[in-house]
């Protein structure tokens, strides 16, 4: 196949010549980075289908290029269509996510997975790429057309998902959420003074927490006063035993002994198995997606477009600090995957959307395209 020629004005063409390209890269390192977790997370398997292990790895896999094919997809939408999508995605999965609290698999107390033949469903994973868009949409409109109520709408959407993640209840989710539409309204223009109130308030919030949802007030307890033996000390073993180059693929023993070794504490698998320059190495990879994507933000002159890709990229990089520092003991630990490496379907797929409208967002558009 010949190269793609700057002249060719195809679809595929005007498409590949638009897009972040360093960005795409970037998320193939990452996507290729998760296929190799995936085969070094699991406590061990063999070759037979029948294997528990060789089931849950072959399913991470699948995943892993379903999302690859999804990232895809989504980056060669329209801004038009990326609107209709989120709106779509925005309210089947705002439903689904209220659904769980009726009929939702409880996992540690929680309501938050819907049981599927074969698999679970997060619905709210896919909610958070829909309301970052939706709520940078309805900000931008407030601006475009006098008299919209759209930061009233941005609000009240905020407040009606903060609600529903509350009562599962999912704080890590709802903090999220929060940071994402505070990014997006100082990013609009806030006055300070309202940031500053809005930061006291989300203090508050977190200390409410702390004293009065159980679980949340556990996890502290236990960042303060860690036990011998808990998730974050064995965690910190395993960075410890894998130095500065690994144990080497397979050879590490954390797996065995942490039952959220491959989702929540899989940084902690590539620390003990590859070492400290394989953790250094994804560190840069995710700090290079966000510094890119913020970088071409800077010379976008669309609002929605500063809104929507500002709040999806920093969603996804304060996913992927919560993970990481979590594991490394630096804030409570806190049920976040690592996007693209931690085990999970609805993790990979989700995130996959997430970065999908990303690129579609800031690609490069003629003007006439730009609304």
């Amino acid at each position: 196949m010949p190269p793609l020629s700057r002249a060719d004005n195809s679809f595929i063409g005007k498409w590949w010549w638009s897009v972040d390209r360093v960005t795409m890269l970037g998320l193939a390192v990452l996507l290729g980075v998760g296929y190799v977790l995936a085969l070094a997370a699991m406590p061990g398997f063999t070759a037979h289908l029948s294997d528990p292990h060789t089931v849950a790895m072959l399913k991470q896999i699948f995943f892993l290029a379903l999302g690859g094919g999804v990232i895809l997809v989504m980056s060669m939408l329209s801004l038009r269509q990326v609107k209709l999508t989120a709106l779509g995605l925005g309210i089947i999965f705002f439903l689904l996510t209220g659904f769980t609290l009726v009929h939702g698999t409880e996992v540690d107390g929680a309501n938050r997975w819907l049981a599927l033949p074969g698999f679970t469903v997060q619905p709210s994973e896919f909610l958070r790429p829909a309301f970052i868009i939706i709520s940078g949409w309805c900000i931008a409109e407030a601006r475009r057309t006098p008299g919209f109520p759209g930061k009233r709408a941005a609000v009240g959407v905020y407040l009606l998902t903060a609600m529903l993640l509350k009562m599962q209840p999912d704080i890590g989710m709802t903090f999220l959420f929060t940071m994402v539409v505070l990014a997006q309204f100082y990013l609009d223009g806030m006055d300070m003074k309202w940031i500053g109130v809005a930061a006291v308030v989300v203090l508050l919030a977190l200390v409410y927490a702390f004293f009065f949802i159980t679980h949340v007030h556990t996890r502290v307890e236990m960042f303060l006063n860690p036990p011998a033996g808990s998730q974050a000390q064995t965690a910190l073993e395993a960075f410890g035993n894998g130095g500065v180059w690994g144990l080497g693929p397979g050879e590490g023993q954390v797996k065995h002994w942490l039952p959220d070794a491959r989702a929540d504490f899989v940084f902690a698998v590539a620390g003990e198995e590859f070492g400290l320059f394989f953790c250094a190495f994804i560190i840069l990879v995710f700090a290079a997606i966000v510094l890119r994507a913020l970088v071409r933000l800077l010379a976008e002159q669309n609002l929605f477009v500063v809104l929507a890709a500002g709040g999806l990229i920093i969603a996804f990089g304060l996913q992927a600090f919560v993970n990481m520092a979590s594991s490394l003991s630096l804030i409570p630990t806190k049920g976040m995957t690592l996007p693209f490496i931690s085990y999970g379907g609805s993790s990979a797929l989700a995130i996959s959307i997430q970065m999908g409208f990303l690129l579609a967002l800031t690609r490069r558009r003629p003007k006439a395209e730009m609304s």
